[in-house]
């Protein structure tokens, strides 16, 4: 029986997404002869009643390599908390979900994809529970979902982190400094723990390792003792000092929520002031995100995408794709929304200090 599913990308946006759109296109129209139209701006677009993209195989045709979302995100839309200015300029939230659901009956969807985090999925669940026909697919540069062993646009981070420590290591060492790198990582540390150790850090400090500036100090006067004048020091933007609390470098407001950062800059300085060397910082930020996804997350990205149409064949509605060793399989929105964290006591950790490297 023919079908008309819809697709759409939830929360930031990660390289990957793309290849996803292409994959859900081509498994359709090849196995099933389904219609596939895109849902611009999220779930915002949904319930929002922006015009849908037709999606057809000449139009996906390029998009592998490319990053970014050709449907575009909403990083904080919710349909069951959509923000309304009153008239004294105060912010109140209406749950206006009932309109999501109406929407995907106006445009005649069979079935609804969704690619996003953990914050897509609850509300993909909540619509599941009030009788959408939805499947998902994981989506965290991050890679702190729990329910899969990887996420897509985890490696080309990974890969963006790397290959900036191998170029701060170059001029750390013609100018014997010491260099901090603050890159993305709100509650896990997995991006500055995989590149910090791909790039030769001293030092990484993750949310999950409450850190104590004096041991990073420690370990920099040892190699200065040593004779190499220049270190490398990885900061997850939300890691936080033994008894401290994580840095915004915009807080919270009625407009928009709180942004982490700033981080970098605080351990910088701190270090500046104890290890009598020079220190320069640099953030990441957004370049983590940006750019064509690395053959290894064009390759995962495109096997969820794959998987979500077959789901929707089954008929698996409330479950998201998700890689376990090394087979495909499903499992339900409720445990996929479950976070993965670095493991303090783990066997990644315990290599890494193996290596000298310290977390503060």
């Amino acid at each position: 029986m023919s079908k008309r599913i819809g697709i759409l990308t939830g929360g930031g946006d990660a390289p990957g997404l793309n290849a996803v759109i292409r994959a859900v296109v081509l498994t359709a129209g090849n196995c099933y002869g389904w219609e596939v139209v895109g849902i611009l701006q999220g779930f915002d677009g949904l319930y929002h009643g922006l015009p849908v993209v037709p999606l057809i195989e000449t139009s996906v045709r390029e998009l592998l390599a490319r990053g970014g979302t050709v449907l575009g995100a909403a990083n904080r839309g919710s349909p069951f908390a959509h923000p309304i200015q009153r008239p004294d300029g105060t912010i109140e939230y209406e749950d206006v979900s009932h309109e999501a659901i109406n929407r995907m009956t106006d445009l005649g969807l069979d079935a609804l994809i969704v690619a996003g985090g953990d914050g897509t999925m609850s509300i993909a669940h909540k619509l599941v529970r009030m009788g959408a026909r939805i499947v998902g697919v994981p989506k965290t540069i991050d890679n702190d979902l729990g329910s899969t062993d990887v996420t897509f646009g985890f490696d080309t981070a990974i890969h963006t982190a790397t290959e900036s420590l191998d170029k701060l290591q170059t001029t750390a060492e013609s100018h014997h400094r010491v260099m901090v790198l603050e890159v993305m990582g709100r509650d896990s540390g997995w991006i500055a723990l995989h590149a910090g150790v791909a790039g030769g850090a001293d030092a990484i400090l993750i949310p999950e390792i409450p850190f104590n500036i004096d041991v990073v100090c420690n370990k920099i006067r040892q190699i200065q003792s040593a004779g190499r004048h220049h270190s490398l020091v990885v900061v997850s933007e939300g890691a936080a000092s033994i008894g401290g609390k994580q840095e915004f470098y915009i807080k919270e407001s009625s407009q928009s929520g709180a942004r982490l950062g700033g981080i970098g800059h605080i351990v910088g300085n701190l270090l500046a002031e104890c290890v009598g060397a020079e220190v320069r910082v640099t953030v990441l930020g957004h370049v983590q995100r940006g750019g064509s996804p690395t053959p290894h997350d064009r390759w995962l990205a495109t096997q969820f995408g794959s998987e979500a149409v077959h789901l929707v064949a089954q008929e698996k509605w409330g479950y998201m794709v998700a890689l376990q060793g090394t087979e495909m399989t499903a499992i339900t929105m409720e445990d996929a929304v479950k976070m993965k964290f670095v493991d303090p006591q783990g066997q990644a950790i315990r290599m890494a200090r193996d290596l000298g490297i310290v977390f503060g």
